[in-house]
């Protein structure tokens, strides 16, 4: 790149309109400097905070009104079943008080989700009868709430079961869960 006068001029002008105006007074573009105006478009997607549990348990999301409560499946349920362990009623005993203290009404899905092992149908009929015991435990804590209940399998993991061919652990354990999911007070 060139160091021409013009150049560093238009330089010293761009400069000085990103700063502000307090800078701008040792900017002397003279009297033939022209430059351009362009608009700057960049797109602004959904944020989504997440915060998640020291031990990888349980996490929060949340994006605009809707909150996601995830609960890792290997902490609510024992392997292969849909009964939960009494760990998971003090975890889903927290839940509630959060969706008494935070929801805004309406309904509260709840979103059971497997990993990658296993056949299709078994792991979608594993992951409804694990969202329906999550359900059963709430309703006896949250009256008056309207459940919407499914179960998803694989079909939405939250991060891939197997990365360049190697299956992962870690991913498959994150993928195995279920999801409070409510409208929280705006």
């Amino acid at each position: 790149m060139s160091r021409s006068p013009e150049r560093l001029t238009i330089l010293a002008l761009g400069l000085a309109l990103l700063a502000g105006p307090a800078t701008a007074a040792w900017a002397d573009p003279g009297d033939d400097a022209v430059a351009g105006v362009e608009d700057v478009v960049a797109p602004v997607e959904d944020v989504v905070a997440e915060v998640e549990s020291l031990d990888g348990a349980e996490s929060e999301s949340r994006q605009g009104e809707r909150v996601t409560v995830a609960l890792a499946g290997d902490v609510l349920f024992a392997l292969d079943t849909a009964v939960l362990t009494p760990r998971a009623r003090q975890r889903l005993g927290r839940v509630a008080a959060k969706v008494r203290a935070d929801s805004a009404g309406g309904t509260v899905r709840i979103e059971g989700h497997t990993d990658d092992q296993g056949d299709d149908a078994y792991n979608a009929a594993l992951s409804l009868r694990r969202a329906q015991a999550v359900r059963r435990s709430l309703q006896g804590t949250l009256t008056g709430v309207a459940f919407q209940v499914a179960g998803f399998g694989e079909r939405r993991p939250r991060v891939p079961n197997v990365v360049q061919g190697r299956p992962l652990e870690e991913n498959r354990a994150r993928n195995r869960r279920v999801e409070i999911v409510f409208t929280a007070k705006g």
